[in-house]
This record gives C-alpha cells, sequence and structure tokens, in this order.
C-alpha cells in the first residue's frame, strides 16, 4: 500500500510550484478530475495536466487542512487569483500504485467556466 496523503501534498506543491512534470507524477494515466459547480469533467492526466498549466491568472495555494484515510485524501486550500480569494474543499481517491486516480473540487459558489478551455473537458 503506498501513501495517498503524500502524493497529494506532492501534487498541490507541484501545482504551486508550476513543476508539471512533477504534478504529471502524482496521477494516473487516466485519471478524472470533475467539478461538480461547472459540470465539467476531464479525463486523462495530459488533459488534466494542461487544463493546470492553462488555468488564466496568477494563481497561488496553500493548503489549509488534509484529512487522510488509506484509499481518499480530502483537502481544503486557500486560493488567491490576482486579488481574489476563495478556498477549495478537494476529495482524492488513488490508484493502488501511489498515483492519484480521481480528484473532485468543491469551490464556493456554481459558476460558468471561463472561455478557451472546451478543448478540453466535457459539460454534463
Amino acid at each position: 500500500m503506498t501513501d495517498l496523503r503524500k502524493t497529494v501534498e506532492r501534487f498541490w506543491a507541484a501545482a504551486e510550484a508550476r513543476d508539471w512534470a512533477a504534478f504529471s507524477d502524482t496521477l494516473a494515466e487516466d485519471v478524472e478530475y470533475t467539478l461538480p459547480q461547472t459540470r465539467e469533467r476531464i479525463r486523462g492526466r495530459e488533459r488534466y495536466v494542461e487544463f493546470n498549466r492553462e488555468y488564466p491568472g496568477d494563481w497561488h495555494l496553500t493548503v489549509e487542512r488534509v484529512i487522510a484515510e488509506p484509499d481518499q485524501v480530502v483537502t481544503w486550500a486557500h486560493f488567491t487569483v490576482g486579488l481574489d480569494e476563495m478556498y477549495a474543499i478537494s476529495f482524492f481517491t488513488g490508484d493502488g500504485s501511489g498515483r492519484i486516480a480521481s480528484v473532485t473540487d468543491f469551490w464556493p459558489e456554481p459558476y460558468e467556466p471561463p472561455a478557451g478551455r472546451d478543448h478540453l473537458s466535457e459539460r454534463y
């Protein structure tokens, strides 16, 4: 068994550092990312990394809390995008080999997705 908590901590550190190779290494090839507020789903490591790489604005994050069980991790993170501040709760599951199999992010308010990322996601 691998430590999913450590993988998730590496995931967030790599995201903040914009280290997309390290970020990618935390993900299963068939990772699935879900955003319930925008009804978007992104499937696959390459598309999910590109989604994060292309996210607009000068965003930064601080992980406020991590709650971990062997097969799932929940994080509460504080994000800034320019002058805007928001919190997100993220649920992670692992694939058994130490990589992240799924991520579901919950943001405080529903919103329409920004223009320009429809080539990476599907609406549901």
